[in-house]
């Protein structure tokens, strides 16, 4: 059981990659929008449990299996990881027009994206729910701290601390991509 919640927690913290979003929350506050740790970590909690208790109910009512979603899923990890190892951007975020970035786009679609819900529900063919929750909940405390310290670790880390870490975080997801596409076809 610990095995697998490490397993979890460390697949969940490669898709969320909460350090190579560093530059991003930084980026938010230098436009005085408003991060709430503890505003965007719940609502992240909130969307990730939800989608994996009923993330397979709505895929029934489009008559889609785990197991195609699974390798769908292996698909957009595959592109996020290319994203960050290439550094380029595949996906685009839309811009704000609010004050506030604690629920859009911190916990949706940063940390609560396509990415980590299609890999919650590929890790669910794979490990015990409890083990998946405990994952999301491990990684919810790291987010919780990393925005909270966010401003000291950009100035601790610098740049290329960061984009060394992207990267390094990024060529695991591929791995992970690879595995999760050969368990699933």
């Amino acid at each position: 059981m610990l095995k697998e919640i490490i397993s979890v927690t460390l697949i969940l913290f490669s898709i969320i990659d909460v350090l190579g979003n560093i530059p991003i929350f930084i980026s938010l506050k230098e436009k005085n929008i408003d991060v709430n740790p503890l505003k965007a970590s719940v609502a992240s909690g909130v969307i990730m449990i939800a989608f994996l208790f009923v993330g397979e109910l709505i895929l029934s009512l489009f008559g889609v299996d785990v197991g195609s979603f699974a390798l769908a899923g292996a698909i957009v990890i595959f592109i996020i990881g290319l994203e960050m190892v290439l550094g380029v951007e595949f996906f685009k975020h839309e811009s704000l027009d609010t004050n506030s970035g604690s629920i859009f786009p911190v916990a949706f679609p940063l940390v609560a994206g396509a990415g980590t819900l299609t890999t919650i529900l590929s890790l669910k063919a794979e490990y015990q729910e409890i083990s998946i929750i405990a994952g999301i909940l491990i990684n919810l405390i790291i987010l919780f701290i990393v925005i909270y310290f966010s401003d000291w670790l950009q100035k601790n880390l610098g740049g290329q601390g960061t984009s060394i870490l992207r990267k390094v975080f990024g060529i695991i997801l591929l791995a992970i991509s690879i595995k999760l596409f050969k368990g699933n076809i």
